[in-house]
């Protein structure tokens, strides 16, 4: 039986009375009755009362309330420029003034006019001895509406996350008939659990309109919960649905992989030998293996992976590596031909444009197959695979994953991941696998000296580079598109190659990027390997598993537009051997937190700190990436600031899990509910 708020608005009695006053919902994906109550605020005003105006720039964002006496528009520089004055108090001596501005909107001017009451929302800032407030978000006080005003005004007020056509009055008046209208329904409490004390009445009622703050956290953290323990009840789930899989033993003695090591240069870390120890237990079990490897950018995961490719080898099965690119692929393939050949290994590479087996004639079957994910697909046609390694895991997703565990019986599997998590993402999204930390770096690794420059640098940091390459060194320079785009305010590479080649003449440059040919690719990367090309201009392409020890530079144009994650992992491409590095970070941007975020690059090089500050900065969507990690979405909870909330949400999960698997019990119907969706949207292990 369909739960009432799980149906269709246009299908609901009280929908159909407030429908022609109401906000166009659907544009906002809003299509049930439950859809609209978890639209929730993005934050809540206090109505109630309003501070005076500030005579001054304020650091945090005010409310405030006042009467617009003057709409003006003006053009500087082609641009529209709306102000309108606001003053507080009315029109007596003692009113004080401010500016509101709005950039390229000209419909401003056409809906503000003298006179009315406007209720605003932005930071003051001061300039010559005026307070402005920049694009403030603002609401129009309707004087003739009192009874309806009593949703906007004199109360903790909801502001929604809003689209094109969808008015801020509208919805929350729809969203206050939408609450009301719960007190016919029959209601439990938010999830059958002694943790939940709110029926889903209060809970909905308090998170859009509070009496006080209290209530308001009351309800958020009962709700917030609730998203949490879907989430970790799917992980709990998975992890049931691997450890139940039939695995095979696909380990030998390890003397294979110790006359691997023999040959190294060398000495393997105290983490990478922990990990590969981690793994070779894992393979001589008969469950089967689902293990993370995490390590920062140049803490060695390959040689761990190489090694359990051997214990795998050695007990006669077939391993396979599959990475997100061609360009890594082949490099892959290039570096175990050299390092497996004194052990007779053969190794063949697989590829979406390279159909064949391998570069060379392979007589038999390959020891190790390295593809792109293009092998997911290709599976079947390879004999007795015993081991599936996935590099950059994050870029394949939980569908991929999912897909390697349909086969009978299932191989081992081993993922890996330069993109360090906290712990409290780390069992969120990873939750259903076991995890290996790589904590440490080779000793043979320099740190990379970083700096962050105004754009307007860039003769100098060309003069910086020729004496790099005057001293036999070679430098990539990362632009963040391809070409230029009237949509994306960014430097484009294919048009910043001549203006380089001229900088660093008489050096050769290259030009690389995503649209390449794969032979053109090719090309251009076997020179730049073997010192042809010394400057590399590219973009971010070769994010990923590009070794060029010889390359000690970095120049990456318009930095502020890279997430700390991916800056880190393109300064990781250099620091790869014996000389000193350098990562010069361009900027053009003025905005602060582009300025926080640089900043964090030129005083850390440890991926664990830059990740915390990444989620400090710019919060775990990104990070988490819950599209390709299958997970119901976090609408109220975060998995930065609710560790607490995680934790019990994992503690209840399990709970339910031991004691229902199926969740057959009619009082789980919901949370049964939210995981068979996010099975329909890509867990692949949802049920």
């Amino acid at each position: 039986m369909t739960d009432v708020l799980d149906q269709p608005l246009t299908d609901l009695a009280w929908y159909t009375l407030v429908k022609s006053k109401s906000a166009p919902v659907e544009r906002l994906g809003i299509r049930t009755w439950r859809d609209l109550l978890e639209h929730y605020p993005r934050r809540l005003e206090d109505r109630t009362r309003f501070p005076r105006f500030p005579n001054g720039a304020t650091p945090q964002p005010v409310c405030l309330r006042g009467v617009v006496k003057k709409v003006s528009g003006r053009f500087v520089r082609g641009r529209k420029i709306v102000e309108v004055i606001l003053e507080e108090g009315g029109s007596t001596a003692l009113s004080c003034r401010l500016t509101c501005r709005w950039f390229n909107q000209p419909y401003i001017q056409k809906v503000l006019a003298d006179g009315l009451e406007l209720i605003v929302y932005g930071r003051p800032k001061e300039f010559k001895n005026r307070i402005y407030i920049d694009h403030p978000e603002f609401e129009v006080i309707d004087a003739g509406a009192d009874d309806e005003n009593r949703i906007h005004l004199d109360r903790i007020t909801p502001i929604y996350p809003l689209t094109e056509g969808v008015k801020q009055r509208a919805l929350r008046a729809l969203m206050f008939a939408a609450v009301n209208a719960l007190a016919d329904t029959s209601s439990g409490t938010v999830l059958p659990h002694p943790a939940f004390r709110l029926d889903q009445r209060s809970a909905y009622r308090q998170i859009h309109f509070p009496g006080d703050e209290a209530q308001w956290t009351a309800a958020r953290e009962e709700l917030a919960l609730a998203e949490l323990v879907s989430m970790q009840t799917v992980v709990a789930r998975r992890r049931r649905f691997t450890m139940a899989l039939e695995g095979k033993v696909h380990a030998a003695s390890g003397d294979l992989v110790e006359r691997f090591l023999h040959l190294l240069p060398y000495e393997p870390t105290k983490a990478q030998r922990r990990a590969i120890d981690d793994v070779y237990r894992d393979l001589a079990s008969e469950r089967m293996m689902n293990r993370l490897l995490q390590g920062d950018v140049g803490a060695g995961k390959t040689l761990v992976a190489i090694a359990s490719m051997l214990h795998a080898v050695e007990a006669g099965f077939q391993a396979v590596l599959m990475v997100p690119t061609q360009v890594l692929a082949e490099q892959h393939y290039r570096n175990l031909l050299t390092w497996l050949a004194p052990l007779k290994l053969k190794v063949a590479l697989r590829t979406g444009n390279k159909q064949e087996l391998s570069f060379l004639e392979l007589e038999g079957r390959a020891d190790i197959v390295i593809g792109t994910h293009a092998l997911l697909f290709a599976l079947d046609e390879l004999e007795n695979v015993g081991l599936v390694v996935i590099d950059e895991q994050h870029k394949f997703g939980v569908l991929q994953r999912a897909k390697l565990l349909q086969r009978t019986p299932v191989p081992d599997l081993l993922v890996m991941t330069a993109t360090p998590i906290p712990r409290t993402l780390a069992m969120t999204v990873y939750g259903d696998l076991d995890v290996s930390v790589l904590d440490e770096k080779p000793s043979n690794r320099r740190p990379i000296i970083t700096r962050v420059r105004s754009s307007e640098k860039i003769p100098e940091a060309a003069l910086f580079i020729q004496e790099r390459l005057a001293a036999g060194r070679q430098a990539y320079i990362v632009y963040p598109v391809i070409d230029e785009s009237e949509n994306i305010s960014a430097k484009a590479a294919t048009v910043e190659f001549a203006r380089w080649e001229k900088l660093v003449a008489p050096a050769r440059c290259g030009l690389l990027h995503g649209r390449l040919a794969p032979d053109d690719r090719e090309r251009v990367m076997n020179g730049f390997r073997n010192g042809n090309i010394q400057v590399l201009i590219c973009t971010s392409v070769v994010e990923v598993g590009v070794d060029v020890p010889n390359a000690t530079v970095m120049v990456i144009e318009n930095s502020e537009r890279f997430g700390l994650a991916q800056l880190h992992q393109l300064r990781g491409r250099i620091g790869r051997g014996k000389h000193q590095s350098y990562c010069i970070l361009l900027s053009e941007s003025s905005d602060p937190e582009a300025a926080e975020k640089l900043q964090v690059l030129e005083q850390s090089d440890n991926g664990f700190e830059i990740a915390e500050a990444d989620l400090r900065i710019r919060g775990p969507g990104d990070l988490l990436g819950t599209a390709q990690s299958g997970l119901p979405p976090l609408r109220l909870a975060n998995l930065v600031t609710d560790r607490r909330l995680v934790d019990q949400a994992k503690g209840i999960a399990e709970e339910i899990t031991t004691k229902d698997p199926d969740l057959r019990s009619p009082r789980l119907a919901r949370l049964r509910r939210v995981i068979e969706e996010t099975g329909k949207t890509g867990t692949g292990l949802a049920n």
